[in-house]
């Protein structure tokens, strides 16, 4: 029996196709290309931005209750809504 990743040939199969080892190798690398089609570094990149918008909000999301709470702490009412839409 010979080894092909994580399948296992019989000898006769793999000497009657002496490239199996090297298809094997390629279908390995389509795969693993397929899951992660971008190199890691642009991976690496978006994630990096990602995280650093989805921080931004909720730093500025938490920031914006703080203000409010000082101005009620001051003035003993809550601030008037800004937002066009509504919510704060």
């Amino acid at each position: 029996m010979v080894n092909l990743g994580l399948s296992r040939v019989d000898e006769a199969v793999a000497a009657r196709h002496p490239g199996l080892g090297e298809y094997a190798a390629c279908q390995s690398h389509a795969f693993v290309k397929g899951v992660r089609p971008y190199p890691w570094q642009w991976s690496l990149l978006a994630a990096a931005v990602v995280g650093s918008v989805a921080s931004y909000g909720v730093t500025r999301v938490e920031t914006q209750k703080c203000s409010n709470l000082w101005l009620f702490l001051e003035t003993g009412q809550l601030p008037k809504d800004r937002s066009p839409d509504g919510r704060s």
